[in-house]
């Protein structure tokens, strides 16, 4: 029985040292994510210098008031509610990585509801937030937002049937792609800036 304890602690103590070795971890978008909102961005990632100096966390767009904001991916509503009297819901992904959607008019989700990516989350005002934390860390979430490309098509005019779409699909910058990973630090907390 002793000797089993022995085996048992020094298979964990392995686990914790190599996990402690190991130091970073690679983690991964899941995928290109389709645009949470229709609108132009306005204001592009601007990280600020300092944890409370001016900058942009995210990105900004100009929508139209009550356009659909989706989930961008799928996850766990960790927050929907007001901070300051502006409305915001957040989603974590499996990952860990969190997605910010602010400015909201309206908001569909409360805590702790699960969403697919396209979820419908809310509404916007003429204005619109997107933000990405990464263990505790803001980064920009553009190089992860895709764009739809497939080949446009004429439609006829004479009543014949039209050819075939093409399928449409979302293509992201190369960095984004999976093959491509985010690095992170493991272990550090949540406030920890490097």
């Amino acid at each position: 029985m002793k000797c089993g304890r022995q085996i048992i602690g020094g298979v964990i103590v392995a686990i914790v040292v190599a996990i402690g070795v190991v130091g970073e971890a690679v983690v991964r978008a899941d995928r290109c994510w389709a645009p949470p909102v229709s609108g132009r961005v306005v204001d592009g990632f601007r990280p600020p210098p300092c944890p409370w100096c001016a900058g942009n966390r995210g990105i900004e767009y100009a929508t139209a008031d009550g356009s659909a904001v989706r989930s961008a991916e799928a996850g766990v509503v960790t927050f929907s509610g007001d901070v300051a009297g502006t409305q915001y819901v957040v989603v974590e992904l499996a990952n860990g990585w969190l997605l910010t959607y602010g400015r909201l008019a309206s908001r569909r989700v409360v805590a702790g509801d699960p969403v697919l990516a396209g979820t419908r989350l809310g509404s916007t005002s003429h204005e619109f937030f997107f933000g990405l934390r990464v263990r505790g860390e803001y980064r920009d979430p553009a190089p992860w937002i895709g764009r739809w490309i497939g080949r446009p098509r004429l439609v006829p005019v004479d009543g014949r049937s039209p050819r075939p779409s093409s399928t449409r699909r979302l293509t992201c910058a190369p960095s984004a792609e999976p093959s491509a990973p985010f690095v992170a630090p493991l272990g550090g907390s949540a406030g920890t800036r490097r």
